[in-house]
């Protein structure tokens, strides 16, 4: 089972009060429903995996608007539902989705319907995908209700509202009830989290190391270029004793050259000390090319 799946079936059933049912439907008709205002009707298709969603909502039709449902079975292995409802059985999603408690079972609704979550292992994405633009602007405004801010585009004729952040996504998961699976989503966005931090971290470091060698590398190229040139006693007594430091610990930081020295200094005082040497090496080599 998906994870995805394991969240529809955390909130499948939850129980809650009528007024919160009637918004639970709306959300799901209006993911897995076609108007077609022309017959009158809405059409709603259902996969072989969700035959508790077909019972579950046949069910609430049935008891909130005294209709009966009728199911066809086609050739083709798909089970489609023709839900026939008067024009005047039709609910104005405004009037009915006002109270925070309705809004969140009208999210609940909407993904049971038509939403689909990543594993968290894999990348962070939720969404919810209908063939009806207003009613991907209604969720959206709805999702808005609870600082959730969902995108909408179009894929191949369908409308996705979509979230990206994990953050948001744990919201979400909240507000429909799929508690169970927040803390799951959680769990592993931690670990992920804790990684990538380290990784950052060892990157950071390997990359510190790399500058630390690299200009100690360099120094030392100069320091022995004076010695051979002129000696490290013509130095200033000063450069001399870090010069000479220097050659003997290669892989010293400039703080750990500046605590060698009496008195010790600073990071900064020991990189001034070294640009000095490095300048004075610079001349030296200036001089023999003239």
């Amino acid at each position: 089972m998906t994870f995805s799946s394991r969240v529809k079936e955390e909130i499948l059933n939850l129980p809650q009060v009528d007024h919160c049912n009637i918004a639970e439907i709306i959300g799901f008709v209006s993911m897995v429903g076609n108007i077609d205002l022309t017959k009158s009707q809405i059409t709603s298709k259902f996969n072989r995996e969700n035959q508790l969603l077909q019972k579950k909502y046949f069910t609430f039709i049935e008891k909130y608007f005294n209709i009966s449902s009728k199911i066809l079975t086609t050739d083709i292995g798909f089970e489609n539902l023709l839900e026939i409802i008067d024009r005047k059985n039709n609910i104005n999603n405004n009037e009915l989705i006002l109270k925070i408690c309705c809004k969140k079972a009208y999210l609940r609704g909407a993904f049971l319907g038509g939403g689909y979550v990543n594993n968290p292992k894999k990348s962070y994405h939720l969404e919810f995908v209908t063939n009806i633009i207003h009613q991907a602007q209604f969720l959206q405004n709805i999702m808005l209700n609870f600082d959730l801010y969902a995108k909408i585009i179009d894929r191949k004729n369908n409308f996705v509202v979509y979230l990206k952040e994990g953050s948001q996504i744990v919201d979400l998961l909240n507000l429909i009830g799929a508690h169970i699976s927040l803390m799951e989503f959680e769990n592993i966005r931690i670990v992920k989290e804790v990684r990538n931090n380290i990784n950052r971290l060892v990157n950071c470091e390997t990359s510190n190391l790399k500058k630390t060698i690299s200009a100690s590398v360099n120094q030392i190229k100069d320091i022995q270029y004076i010695e051979q040139a002129i000696g490290l006693s013509s130095l200033d007594p000063h450069l001399e004793i870090i010069a000479k430091c220097r050659l003997n610990q290669p892989n010293a930081t400039l703080q750990e050259l500046g605590n060698m020295l009496t008195p010790p200094i600073g990071k900064s005082g020991a990189n001034h000390r070294l640009k000095k040497i490095s300048n004075i090496a610079k001349q030296l080599q200036n001089k023999k090319e003239r």
